[in-house]
Parts: C-alpha cells; structure tokens; sequence
C-alpha cells in the first residue's frame, strides 16, 4: 500500500468518534497527574509507587463494589489504601534512610503481590448493568462531567491546601530541604504526608479508571508513572506557552490536568493512525523527552551569553561577507 493510498484508507469519522473517549480518559489520569505533581514537582521526590497505588486504587473499589459497598465509600477506600502506600514509601525513606526512588520501587514491588490478593487473581469485573458506579464507559458524556467535576473539586482544594500553613511547610520541604528545616519544620512529617496525598489521589484516579473501562487488572497500573509525568511536563509547557508569567498554583494545577487530556488526544491519533501499539511506549517516551526538552531549550536561546555568541557570530559572518566582495 502506497502513501496515498494509505491516508485515503483513514476515515475522520472515526477519529472523531474516538475523541469523547480520550477526553474522558485524560480527564481520569489527569486526575492521577496531580499526584504526581505534588511528589515531582512540590517535592522534589521521584516516587515509582504510583505504579503500584494507581491499580490498588482499582482493585479495593472493584472488589468493595461486589461486595455490595456504595461506589463512593468503595472510592473513599481506595484513597485510604493509597495513602498508606505512600505512608509506606514515606517511613522507608524517613525512617530507614532508604533513597527515595528506591523505597517508592520497594512499595511499587510489594503491591503487585498486594493487589494479587486484593483481587484474588489477575483482574476482576464490575457490571455496570448490576452495580451503580460514580463513570463509565456506557456514558462517555456522562463521565466527562463527572471526571471533570471531581478535578475541580481537587484542583480547588489542593490550592486551598497548599496555602495553608502545612501545605506552604510541604512546598518550603521540596524547595530547600535544609532552610525549612532551619525555620522548624519537620521535613521528615513533610515528605510523609506529601507521598500520602500523592498516592491518595493516585488511587482515586485508578478507582475511577477501573468503573470507566468496567474492571481492575494487575497490570493496570504499568507506566502510570510515565503518563503522569507526560502530563505534568505537557501541561506545564502549554501553561507557560500560552500565559508566560501569568501562571498562578490554581492554574498550574488545572493544565497539569489538561495534559493528560492532551496526551490522550495523542494517543488517540496514534491509534486512529494505525500505528503499531507496540510502539506507544516508545512514543510515550518521546512524548515526555520532547516537552522535557522545550524548557531547557527555551531558557538556552534565552541566555544573554548564548545570545551575544549568535550575534557575534552574525556579525563576524557580515564582515567575511564584505570582505570577500571588496576582494
């Protein structure tokens, strides 16, 4: 099959189809974004749980659901298991002295045999015609709103946090380690506390992931580290390319979430393109390597001493140029 031939073959349609189900889905994991944002960013900490948290979130809510449990107490459990794998992530690192990336592999280790038996196998189905769930996949426009809802809530909460005494405490631990330290806080409670609201709303988004696509998987959470850093990094990168200085936290927090829509959308084109899914991963990468990049690029042909060595350049480049033509 030619080019042409091959772009002929693609039919728009679909892709336009496919577009609700995207959004909706990038809403989810944008969800999860920002609990990678408050261990990334406001941290500083590089937490590899959320792989694990992420489909232990999944697994409580559809196990509670069957149980007959409502699905917002089931979700109200599900956050509660994340948090204390943070919990857990946090006291290896505090407490055992154990590298941060490290303890969060340990954790992430340690829960695949958790969600083993949480599941009682590899994956678990929930009925959406017997069980009454907050998404899924039967109301795509439904669970748009709802994903959306429950962003904003967060989003408004964690600014309100984020402002208050603690919060600021959180932010100062991540910023400077040794100066809020040097004004009184305890980093150690800090960094702990952080890892839980990280991997709380980590395994909110995996509860709402596991009643959109109707079931929780072991494997569910496979890369979400990736995913949430691809959004985090996209987000943040539209953000400062559409509003430059205007960026406040609240705002930050919003396109944090936009990014995992965007990556979505992506993702969706790759798909609507054909291309093997083998490669998502691979592309996923790139992803997250280009937008990584923008920034430090970007600050780079900022420099004012890059900048006077490209007009120096010119310049010098002007002047061979007249002299080769008064020769």
């Amino acid at each position: 099959m030619d080019i042409f031939s091959y772009f002929a073959s693609l039919n728009p349609l679909s892709l336009a189809a496919s577009l609700p189900g995207n959004i909706a889905q990038g809403v989810i994991w944008g969800i999860m974004a920002l609990g990678v944002f408050i261990s990334f960013r406001l941290l500083d900490f590089a937490d590899l749980t959320v792989d694990g948290s992420f489909a232990t979130g999944g697994a409580v809510t559809v196990v509670l659901i069957l149980a007959g449990i409502p699905a917002p107490a089931a979700l109200l459990a599900a956050v509660l298991a994340g948090m204390l794998a943070g919990l857990i992530t946090g006291l290896l690192h505090t407490i055992l002295g154990i590298p941060g990336i490290l303890a969060g592999i340990l954790t992430q280790i340690s829960l695949w045999s958790v969600n083993l038996m949480i599941l009682g196998g590899a994956n678990k189905a929930v009925n959406v015609d017997k069980f009454t769930l907050i998404v899924s996949l039967r109301n795509v426009s439904g669970a748009i709103i709802t994903a959306l809802a429950f962003a904003a809530a967060l989003i408004a909460l964690l600014y309100w946090y984020f402002g208050t005494e603690q919060g600021s405490a959180i932010r100062a631990t991540g910023c400077n380690p040794h100066m809020a330290q040097a004004q009184g806080v305890n980093i150690d409670l800090m960094k702990v506390i952080a890892l839980c609201l990280s991997n709380g709303l980590v395994a909110l988004s995996g509860g709402l992931m596991s009643q959109y696509q109707g079931f929780a998987d072991i494997k569910m959470g496979q890369g979400a580290i990736v995913i949430g850093l691809a959004a985090v990094i996209i987000g943040e990168v539209l953000g400062d390319a559409l509003l430059v200085k205007r960026m406040n936290f609240a705002i930050r927090l919003a396109f944090v979430t936009i990014g995992g829509v965007v990556y979505y959308l992506v993702v969706g084109l790759v798909m609507w393109l054909r291309m093997p899914t083998d490669l998502l991963k691979l592309l996923t990468a790139a992803i997250v390597a280009i937008f990584l990049a923008v920034p430090y690029l970007r600050a780079r042909a900022k420099n004012s001493f890059a900048a006077v060595g490209k007009m120096e350049a010119r310049q010098e480049k002007r002047a061979r140029k007249g002299a080769g033509e008064n020769a």
